[in-house]
C-alpha cells in the first residue's frame, strides 16, 4: 500500500497549500491512503507559545475541511483525520479526551517538548546537550506506555541536536526501542529529515530497530503538498 499519516496543513503556521491540493497530488501519485496529522494544538501555559502549531481555535476547521474531502474524494482515496502530538504528561488526560470527543482517527507521537513547549526544551536543538537523549528516553517511554498513540514519528529527532552518534547513545535507543517491539507500536522512517538532511533518519539507530525487529512505517513528514 501507498499510505502516508503524516501531513501537514498551514495551520501549523510552518507549512503551505491548500487542504485539497495534498489530496490530489496523493491521488495523482496513486497513493491509497492519506492521513492528515497537522501540530496538534494544546491549552497553553503563559510561558509557551503556538508558533509551530494549530490554534484550538483553529481545530473545529482543520476537522470539517479534512472531513470535506474525506466525503468528496471517498471513491479516490481513503482519508483519515489526526494529529501529531507531544506527551506532556500533565495533560495527557486532556488529550485523550479531546480525542475522544472530537471523533479523532489516530494521534501520532511526534516528540517534539520536553514537558513544556519552549524552544531550550525542544529536542531537536536542546539546550541541556548533556540530558537531551535520556530525557527524551524516559518521556518517550512514558508516552508510549499511554496506548494513546499511532506510532513513534521520527524516532530518533534527538540526533538533531547531536548529528553525531556516539557509542554511549546506543544503550538508551536499544530501551525505546524494545519497547515499542514490545507494545507492537511501529516506528517511523522520516522521510522529510532526510531530504533536509536534518541529522535524521539516523543509520546507526535504525540498524538497532533492525536488530531488535521493529515494525516500521515510512513517513512524508509532508508541509507542502508536493
Amino acid at each position: 500500500m501507498l499510505c502516508n499519516y503524516h501531513t501537514h496543513t498551514v495551520r501549523c503556521k510552518h507549512a503551505s497549500g491548500k487542504d485539497e491540493e495534498y489530496v490530489l497530488e496523493a491521488i495523482k501519485n496513486g497513493f491509497d491512503c492519506l492521513g492528515f496529522s497537522d501540530h496538534s494544538p494544546w491549552p497553553l501555559y503563559e510561558d509557551e507559545n503556538s508558533r509551530i502549531r494549530m490554534e484550538l481555535s483553529e481545530f473545529d476547521e482543520y476537522y470539517q475541511s479534512i472531513y470535506s474531502l474525506k466525503e468528496k474524494y471517498k471513491d479516490q482515496i481513503k482519508i483519515y483525520i489526526g494529529l501529531e502530538c507531544e506527551f506532556l504528561e500533565d495533560r495527557m488526560d486532556w488529550l485523550l479526551n479531546f480525542k475522544k470527543e472530537k471523533k479523532l482517527d489516530y494521534i501520532l507521537f511526534g516528540h517534539h517538548f520536553d514537558s513544556r513547549i519552549r524552544n531550550e526544551l525542544y529536542f531537536g536543538h536542546y539546550k541541556n546537550q548533556e540530558n537531551c537523549l535520556e530525557r527524551y528516553k524516559e518521556t518517550v517511554i512514558k508516552g508510549l506506555s499511554t496506548g494513546a498513540y499511532l506510532y513513534l514519528a521520527h524516532p530518533d529527532l534527538f540526533m538533531k541536536t547531536y548529528r553525531e552518534w556516539k557509542k554511549e547513545f546506543e544503550k538508551p535507543c536499544l530501551e525505546i526501542l524494545k519497547v515499542c517491539k514490545e507494545l507492537d507500536i511501529p516506528i517511523e522512517y522520516n522521510l522529510a529529515g532526510l531530504i533536509t538532511r536534518s541529522g535524521y533518519p539516523c543509520d546507526e539507530f535504525w540498524k538497532l530497530a533492525g536488530q531488535v525487529g521493529n515494525k516500521a512505517v515510512i513517513g512524508l513528514d509532508a508541509h507542502a503538498p508536493e
